[in-house]
């Protein structure tokens, strides 16, 4: 397979690769997107290099390669002197070879993404040299095919990256990357990390927390994976020295966000461990910092030992010596993203050694959630398109509510009376306080002056499989005030969240209800300050979920109490809706306010069973106008306010605007019915939009209506609110539609 222009020999996994990718792009009912998911570490720059030489040399020599790059680590220009490298006799050029000269058939140009896809960029701009659609355009009339490559595709998600990709009109896209997903719309394989792994290329596993033990009791998070990860780099250093190997290990240290703080208390710990920026072993590598970056810092004997970093490091960056990552957090519900195992996967002399010392990698964190990473849009199951607004539909105006920002809802008071209150009735509290906590604690509440945490643990072959683990030790932190400060913050942030009031008092609710100190009327235990540091931390999920249904409460919709502003609303000319390109006998959707409107923009895959039914129902009448689908959220969208049971003001924004042949208007808001008696509403706010939904309606003389699925027939509620629908408020659409 491999041409002789190549310097390099290919494994047999790389070899099938090059064959399936021949053989994808040349049989005659292709799919025009190719998706090649390759693990870090299998070499998919040479498969890629390899493939590029085949095609030209085997089936059309009169193509031009486009290689787009991430445009963090100039991987485009390593990508490019690889190709000079392993494949001497071809073409290679940048971007701006490309402005001045064109595209040639049989060249390969590499682009970094960040020179076409950054606002106001130079070499897309109109100028005196021709830019790059008319050069796109003139090969096109000399009579050359483009292939695109995308490398590491998920970063670069962009409206601007699909013009440029648009712009090619490519024979064939491929797409390479770590992360990706299956998608039935695409030719679709994967190189197994078995076989990478068989290769010697990458570790044989990787170990996740090795040393933790259940129940370990953690002074100070840094200091205690920072010593884990410091003796397994001595370990591994002294082998590597014991079988004559001149390669030192480095550890990399990630920080979710790098705050100063956290990052001074880092090179606090390491400069007491004795390695320091001064002598040479620590390098910081962050977007607005890079301190003491040595040329050989990828080099298998370079000097530095530990290396600071930010969120993963850039994509395409290779050290293989790193076989460490510590992964700090800097609150209590941060994610691991898998992807970034990857850097310390590859072996540094590209075999392993027999020894499982030098053949794993290891990974130390107190994270509890492992993700794959953020999804690219292609790799989801629908698309996006554009569609335009009839002509029709364009005079249309409603008023719109909007939010008084100078509506503050209750005061402090009246939402701690309120809490209190609902957790009285709720748990049958009284003014005794010891009582008090046993029922607490029956109901699920964790009380003591240990923060408990958990960390995963275990051998993993797969670096994904990391994501589907259930492995996990407890972990047990006395709380002291100084260091675990942030994390009653955190805590304290993530329930603020569910009842719109600031930290500060949110937290000073908590302490007037749960802690030990003043003369409080609505204490309902009294827990010392440590206890109740704890109690917070360990139990935020709990006392999140009880204030979200305090809010859920139902409201007074009175209009003098929430006198909102309005503006008014105009349907957009042009908008983007998710589409199933999977869905069976399309058929367009005439009464749809938006052009070339079809069923594909109304299947389950992206609507709601009561949504894919109301639309198809409003198919089959002949006294509607057209029908609306109003967005989620954003300014551009139809809302109307409603209250909480706080009083606070927010946004709700109704699924359906609907105008009938004899002029009338509906608004119509859809929602989770009834399946084999199971209640599938997941909004804990519907009385509240309910009450304010009518309350609108009546004020604007509109028609409006809660319409539900249950048994695969809808109903609608326009009168009084009942979540059962049992209830005689439920009556079939048709009755009043």
């Amino acid at each position: 397979m491999v041409n002789p222009g190549l310097t390099i020999n290919l494994f047999a996994f790389q070899e099938k690769a090059v064959i399936r990718l021949i053989d994808v792009t040349t049989k005659s009912d292709a799919k025009e997107t190719v998706v090649m998911k390759a693990p870090t570490g299998s070499g998919k720059t040479i498969i890629l290099i390899d493939y590029v030489d085949t095609y030209l040399s085997n089936v059309d020599k009169k193509t031009a390669f486009i290689w787009l790059c991430p445009g963090k680590g100039n991987l485009e220009e390593q990508s490019r002197k690889k190709m000079q490298k392993l494949s001497p006799g071809r073409k290679t050029q940048n971007l701006f070879d490309a402005l001045l000269g064109g595209f040639p058939e049989s060249s390969t140009t590499f682009i970094n993404w960040e020179l076409v896809t950054k606002k106001g960029n130079t070499a897309i701009r109109d100028s005196e040299r021709k830019n790059l659609f008319d050069r796109i355009a003139e090969a096109h009339r000399s009579g050359i095919a483009f292939i695109v490559i995308i490398d590491e595709e998920h970063s670069n998600n962009t409206a601007k990256a699909r013009t440029i990709i648009d712009a090619f009109a490519a024979k064939h896209t491929i797409r390479v990357s770590a992360t990706a997903i299956e998608n039935k719309r695409y030719e679709f394989f994967e190189i197994d990390e078995l076989d990478v792994i068989n290769a010697g290329l990458i570790t044989k596993a990787l170990y996740v927390n090795e040393g933790i033990e259940e129940h370990l009791n953690i002074d100070d998070d840094y200091d205690t994976l920072l010593d884990l990860a410091d003796s397994k780099r001595k370990a591994i250093a002294g082998r590597y020295t014991s079988i004559g190997k001149i390669i030192r290990p480095l550890v990399l240290i990630q920080f979710p966000n790098g705050k100063p703080e956290t990052i001074e208390a880092v090179e606090a710990k390491l400069a007491s461990m004795g390695y320091t920026y001064e002598n040479g072993m620590v390098s910081k590598w962050m977007s607005e910092d890079k301190k003491d970056l040595p040329d050989d810092l990828t080099e298998n004997d370079g000097i530095p030992v530990f290396l600071l970093m930010k969120q993963a490091i850039s994509t395409g960056w290779d050290c293989p010596r790193a076989k460490i990552l510590v992964k700090l957090r800097e609150g209590m519900s941060e994610s691991f993203e898998i992807q970034t195992i990857g850097r310390i996967r590859r072996m540094p002399e590209a075999k392993h050694y027999d020894d499982d010392l030098l053949d794993f990698c290891y990974v130390y964190t107190f994270d509890e959630k492992y993700k794959a990473g953020l999804l690219s849009s292609m790799d989801k199951a629908y698309e996006t398109r554009r569609l335009f607004l009839k002509d029709k539909c364009k005079t249309f105006t409603l008023e719109k509510q909007i939010r008084d920002r100078d509506f503050n809802g209750l005061g402090e008071r009246e939402v701690l009376q309120k809490i209190h209150t609902f957790l009285v009735e709720k748990y049958q509290l009284t003014t005794d306080k010891k009582a008090n906590l046993t029922r607490l604690e029956a109901a699920g509440y964790i009380f003591g002056d240990e923060i408990l945490g958990s960390a995963l643990h275990g051998k993993f072959i797969k670096t994904y499989s990391v994501a589907e683990a259930t492995t996990y030790y407890v972990t047990r932190k006395r709380v002291n005030t100084h260091k675990h400060g942030i994390e009653l913050l955190h805590s304290v942030d993530a329930i603020k969240s569910t009842i719109g009031i600031s930290t500060a008092k949110v937290k000073v609710i908590l302490e007037r209800l749960f802690r030990k100190g003043g003369n409080n009327k609505q204490k309902l235990i009294t827990l010392p300050t440590a206890d109740f540091y704890a109690f917070v931390v360990n139990n935020a999920h709990l006392l999140k979920e009880e204030f979200r249904a305090v809010t859920a409460k139902m409201a007074v919709q009175q209009s003098l109490l929430l006198a909102p502003k309005t503006t008014t609303f105009k349907i957009p000319e042009q908008d983007f809706f998710k589409y199933d390109p999977g869905v069976k006998n399309e058929a367009e959707y005439l009464t749809n306010a938006y052009r070339e409107y079809t069923s594909g923009y109304a299947t389950s895959l992206v609507r709601s069973t009561s949504e894919m039914l109301f639309e198809k129902y409003c198919e089959t009448r002949d006294d509607i106008e057209w029908v609306y689908k109003n967005g989620d959220t954003g300014q551009q969208y139809f809302s109307i306010v409603y209250v909480d049971g706080l009083q606070h003001q927010w946004l709700f924004y109704a699924d359906y605007i609907i105008k009938k042949k004899n002029g009338t208007i509906w608004i119509i808001e859809t929602k989770g019915g009834e399946a084999r008696g199971q209640d599938k509403n997941i909004d804990r706010q519907i009385g509240n939009k309910f009450n304010a939904f009518k309350q609108y309606a009546q004020d604007k003389k509109i028609n409006w209506g809660f319409v539900r699925d249950k048994d695969g027939s809808l109903y609608i509620n326009n009168t009084v609110f009942a979540e059962d629908m049992a209830d005689d408020c439920w009556v079939p659409l048709s009755e009043k539609f």
